[in-house]
């Protein structure tokens, strides 16, 4: 009989488990980097896609002050405090000519414009000949310029068919922005 002895652990064991646990680190790895990446806030990216100010924190027209209207599709709001002046006309041009400018994806978004107080007689009727499609809301003033960032200037908002404000732009506003904004929303969306 030959005694118990101990025998060296043959090679392709040891090498399995080595590959075993590399299995582990490339399955595992990158959902422990990517954590400790959002609760460190290490190695974010400070680049951005778009062009106007994200909103995050789930806000809708209604909090903007702007009555909700059932729009079933994507919106480009101008909102103004007071009358539209200049810098109101001009984002409601860009929001018409961003709109012509989705070519074949223009029926998946409307222009808009809610003002605070009764329009010009000359340009409510410029409005009623060249802009046929834009819809007008009335904006509750208060609640409009009680917001925190503040609201005594006109804006251009992007909303989704939802009612939720996506995107903010201040006046003088990049209009190509505006519409690759808006077309990347629209690609990645499958409502509206």
């Amino acid at each position: 009989m030959n005694p118990a002895t101990d025998l060296p652990e043959p090679r392709h064991r040891s090498r399995g488990r080595w590959q075993f646990v590399f299995l582990l680190l490339v399955a595992i790895g990158p959902m422990l980097l990517a954590s400790a990446m959002y609760k460190w806030r290490f190695w974010v990216p400070e680049a951005r896609n778009y062009h106007g100010t994200l909103i995050g924190d789930g806000r809708t027209l209604a909090d903007l002050g702007v009555p909700t209207g059932g729009e079933e599709r994507w919106q480009l709001v101008v909102t103004t405090p007071d009358s539209c002046t200049a810098d109101c006309r001009e984002l409601v041009y860009l929001a018409r000519q961003v709109n012509i400018g989705l070519a074949r994806e223009a029926a998946r978004a409307s222009h808009a414009l809610a003002s605070g107080e009764p329009l010009a007689a000359d340009y409510d009727a410029l409005l009623q000949r060249e802009y046929p499609k834009l819809v007008r809301y009335p904006l509750d003033r208060q609640h409009y310029q009680g917001l925190d960032d503040g609201g005594a200037t006109p804006r251009l908002w992007i909303v989704d068919p939802h009612g939720n404000l996506v995107l903010r732009y201040e006046r003088g506003v990049n209009g190509k922005g505006v519409l690759n904004d808006l077309r990347l929303l629209l690609k990645l969306s499958h409502i509206g």
